[in-house]
């Protein structure tokens, strides 16, 4: 069911974006620089308008970053959807473990517009509470857009952005710490990213032992098994134990000799 859905966005966005030429889209993709870090100084406007810095809104907690189009008619709908849905069953605490960002891509949609979508799709009442709804101008949004590699093309005959579909956990202090699928987002993928985005403040043991367990895929970005790591540590375990019964083995042969 997801494969089908996911295969309709993407008929649905195409369509949207049919008067961008191939080159232009081309472009859009996300192509984030080496130890990409959102700019914590940038001025940016809250869901009530008011001027806030991105800092505040990290406030020392890791962070999902979802880059969205408050006016899009495709995609981003369903997409904070299914963001706010995974959070919500990751049983990690909105506000004190971590905080949804969301920031809007088109510099020309206004907080009334930002609140109009995530009131809409954020049903959670304590996630929403805790959601930084975010806009800026075409400075603020090209910097921030830019500190991460999330590169779009406006398609003017549709008035509406070719865009990733992609969100971003970042660490308490900003940088860029998993870019996952937001069209395959699980809560189990989810509260993997933000307990590692969260480097050991956030999450239990039983997280910390996943982690080992699991490893992160870039190309589909999610969470997949670590089979070839497990294979590979037990592997080298077992060598280890035959070296070590080997050596036992040996030094009580000496000593049996060497006995009279």
């Amino acid at each position: 069911m997801r494969i089908a859905a996911l295969i309709l966005m993407l008929i649905l966005a195409n369509v949207a974006n049919a008067g961008l030429t191939e080159r232009e889209l081309s472009s859009v993709r996300i192509a984030p620089p080496p130890a990409a870090a959102v700019p914590l100084n940038l001025v940016l406007r809250d869901g009530a308008g008011e001027k806030i810095i991105l800092r505040e809104a990290l406030a020392d907690r890791p962070a999902l970053l979802v880059p969205v189009d408050y006016t899009c008619r495709t995609t981003c709908g369903p997409v904070l959807a299914i963001a706010a849905t995974a959070l919500s069953q990751t049983g990690l605490r909105p506000g004190t473990d971590f905080h949804l960002i969301v920031v809007g891509i088109d510099p020309n949609d206004d907080a009334t517009a930002a609140r109009s979508i995530t009131e809409t799709h954020i049903v959670d009442d304590a996630l929403a509470h805790e959601t930084r709804v975010l806009v800026g101008d075409a400075r603020a949004v090209g910097a921030l857009l830019g500190a991460i590699g999330y590169r779009t093309a406006y398609d003017a005959e549709s008035d509406q952005f070719a865009h990733p579909t992609a969100a971003f956990t970042l660490t308490a202090d900003g940088r860029v710490a998993r870019i996952l699928s937001s069209l395959a987002l699980e809560p189990g993928d989810l509260r993997l990213a933000l307990t590692e985005a969260g480097e050991g403040s956030i999450g239990g043991l039983s997280d910390q032992i996943a982690l080992l367990c699991y490893g992160y895929d870039p190309v589909h970005g999610i969470y997949t098994p670590a089979t070839r790591r497990v294979l590979a540590g037990a592997a080298v375990l077992m060598i280890l134990a035959l070296v070590l019964a080997l050596v036992l083995l040996r030094r009580r042969s000496s000593a049996n000799a060497g006995a009279p």
